[in-house]
């Protein structure tokens, strides 16, 4: 490679260059620092030092001085949201919709913010209307994921079956769960007008997006019963073995009775005591106890809560143990005995409680739609204890 001594010339001129450009940019940099109010770096200071109030005061001033700083008053807008002054947020962000020299997407931008405002302050109309404006636009997804929150909330679950499907389109996201759930309700509301063929017809729709779902199978035999059609609805809650064993527990007491209205109570509680063998529960336990109790005796309830002990040792189970034990025991030594179970049942009260998957909370009844994060089908069957004996 030969050396060309015009290179001697060219390394002088890409420093000169260099030197330039920087030199312009600090200029730049000064001169617009210096068009910057001193309550915007006021600002920047109680930011730093955690004093949220005396910034916002800060930067509030700088806006008034100068209207242009279209950034600031987003900025300004959202922290208002945040810490939940939303009439100042919708003021403010209002003010941005309404400016004449907003470009497109800025004016886009404090739509968006603007519903959100409406959303956090329970304007769910006017949230709406706002984020239907915003379809078929950058903020199209994120506004149906709100407007699926609003509908939820409104309990306008057709709406929120066709905002779903769309989100599914456009992510290639699944939202069958979502879906199947909005049938469920549907179906419910249906059954509580006794329009029983309508709730059928979306308690078909609701398996035919989600065929593992197992609450469509639970209300298909609610629903059964309703119409007093006693062995379709156990037909139907037998399903759910086919779908997800673990919920058969939600359904237990459920069958019991149905067979005690078809005068088979042996056969109910053989099928229960099957479902035990193979699906381990406490809440299937506690069903099939309290029926061999009624039926057999405290004697047979003892041995089959003993025999589920040592096959699952849970303090939820041995509270079972000592209250059939405690039955057969004279009144001469209940005394301890009744300590004990008090002590291991007030224990117990922390264990025997559902949880969210998702947000962690917790609650003594199961949910199908979280009440904390809104999720569907975060719940398990299954209590505290067992989970995590079983982690």
């Amino acid at each position: 490679m030969k050396f060309e001594l015009w290179w001697l010339l060219a390394f002088p001129l890409f420093f000169a260059l260099g030197w330039l450009t920087a030199r312009i940019d600090i200029k730049q940099l000064l001169s617009e620092s210096r068009a910057l109010p001193l309550s915007y770096f006021k600002g920047l200071n109680f930011l730093l030092n955690e004093q949220p109030d005396k910034a916002i005061e800060a930067f509030i001033e700088v806006v008034k001085i100068n209207p242009q700083t279209v950034e600031l008053h987003f900025a300004l807008g959202s922290l208002f949201r945040r810490r939940g002054e939303v009439e100042r947020a919708i003021r403010m962000h209002q003010n941005l919709v309404e400016r004449v020299d907003l470009a497109p997407e800025q004016k886009l931008n404090a739509l968006f913010e603007l519903a959100q405002d409406y959303l956090k302050a329970g304007l769910l109309d006017r949230a709406e209307e706002v984020f239907t404006k915003l379809q078929s636009t950058p903020y199209s997804e994120s506004s149906a994921k709100h407007l699926l929150s609003i509908y939820e909330q409104e309990k306008d679950w057709q709406k929120a079956i066709g905002v779903a499907q769309r989100l599914e389109e456009s992510s290639g996201q699944s939202r069958q769960k979502e879906i199947a759930n909005f049938y469920c309700e549907l179906a419910l509301s249906e059954m509580m007008n006794t329009k029983y063929s309508s709730a059928r017809e979306y308690l078909e729709r609701a398996l035919a997006v989600h065929r593992k779902s197992v609450r469509p199978s639970l209300l298909y035999g609610d629903l059964e019963i309703a119409e007093e059609h006693y062995a379709a609805a156990i037909d139907a809650w037998k399903r759910i073995e086919t779908q997800n064993p673990a919920y058969l527990s939600l359904v237990a007491e459920k069958i019991l009775s149905a067979h005690q209205q078809l005068k088979k109570l042996d056969e109910g509680l053989n099928l229960l005591q099957g479902y035990l063998s193979r699906y381990p529960s406490l809440d299937l336990l506690n069903v099939v106890y309290r029926a061999t109790l009624e039926r057999h005796g405290p004697e047979k309830a003892y041995i089959l809560v003993r025999d589920e002990l040592q096959r699952a040792p849970t303090l939820l189970g041995l509270d079972k143990l000592l209250e059939a034990r405690l039955m057969e025991t004279p009144l001469e030594r209940r005394h301890d005995l009744e300590l004990v179970k008090k002590l291991v049942h007030q224990h117990t009260r922390s264990l025997a409680l559902y949880r969210c998957d998702t947000c962690g909370f917790k609650a003594r009844q199961f949910y199908w739609h979280c009440p904390a994060c809104g999720g569907w089908e975060t719940y398990s069957p299954k209590r505290i204890e067992e989970r995590e004996l079983s982690a």
